[in-house]
């Protein structure tokens, strides 16, 4: 017969030797860099018995939880290191209030064929349309699909560009921005570029032809691009690269913004 005191002694030893597993576990998933597992795995035994999970399913759960994580992890560190100018996905564009701009090509190119491609995206049409809304949109969700992004305006990128040829560091400066899966260059068209800006500009689109993906906004229709790219031979060139093989959509010229200012100060009035 057992008695009770012998009951308790047993029930002591368990309860010890299932703290030292599970702080052997831990010790394995920091050693193993597990962060999620050493975090999860005793809430999950716990679900496991509780539904009479196989020893195998219960396995499937803790790594799941772990690449879940990581995962998440990893598409918050490409939002980051894109350096949008603000979050907006293509979810809050307001797609009924520009019924010019053609949705389903947009959500068709968030699903990344495009990246995998190398097609440009040109976002073409005045201040206020949409262009950047549309831009991050899209940076977004390629972030979402673990690629590499960065956004910048395009007078951002001539500036770090010239820089870097005035320090002799040029050749690295390429490399870097070459590694990009998608680079955005917002604001074509709004400054005019000297001759060596313009060149080496003409140098990121030509390494990244047909082999990374560009997405480009621009005011200017493309018969108007001498004014920002003053060699014509040059300007040429650029154009025959970003749009070969291009998806071109044209934003219009309504301003979103100043339409909802209006509306605004409309509501406002007749309160």
């Amino acid at each position: 017969m057992t008695t009770p005191s012998v009951v308790r002694e047993k029930n002591a030893s368990g309860s010890s030797l299932s703290a030292l597993t599970d702080a052997t576990v831990q010790s394995y998933c920091r050693a193993l860099r597990l962060p999620t597992i050493g975090a999860q795995f005793e809430r999950l035994a716990h679900d496991a018995l509780r539904t009479n999970q196989s020893h195998t399913s219960y396995l499937a759960s803790l790594l799941g939880t772990e690449v879940e994580e990581r995962e998440r992890h990893t598409i918050e560190r490409r939002i980051k290191e894109a350096r949008l100018p603000r979050f907006k996905t293509l979810e809050e564009f307001d797609f009924a209030a520009a019924p010019h701009i053609p949705a389903p090509l947009i959500h068709t190119l968030a699903e990344g064929a495009y990246l995998d491609q190398a097609e440009p995206v040109l976002l073409i049409g005045d201040s206020g349309t949409g262009k950047t809304h549309l831009a991050s949109g899209l940076a977004i969700a390629a972030c979402q699909q673990k690629k590499r992004v960065r956004f910048v305006t395009v007078a951002g990128l001539v500036n770090d560009l010239v820089e870097a040829q005035h320090h002799s560091l040029l050749g690295r400066a390429l490399a870097r921005w070459s590694r990009y899966d998608l680079l955005v260059l917002d604001e074509v068209g709004y400054v005019p570029f000297a001759q060596v800006g313009a060149e080496l500009l003409f140098q990121v689109v030509s390494e990244r032809a047909e082999r990374a993906t560009l997405i480009i906004t621009t005011n200017l229709p493309f018969s108007e691009w001498t004014q920002v790219f003053p060699n014509p031979r040059l300007c040429k060139a650029l154009l025959d690269r970003i749009t070969d093989r291009a998806h071109i959509i044209e934003t219009g010229t309504d301003s979103y913004r100043f339409k909802r200012t209006m509306n605004s100060k409309r509501k406002g009035g007749a309160k």
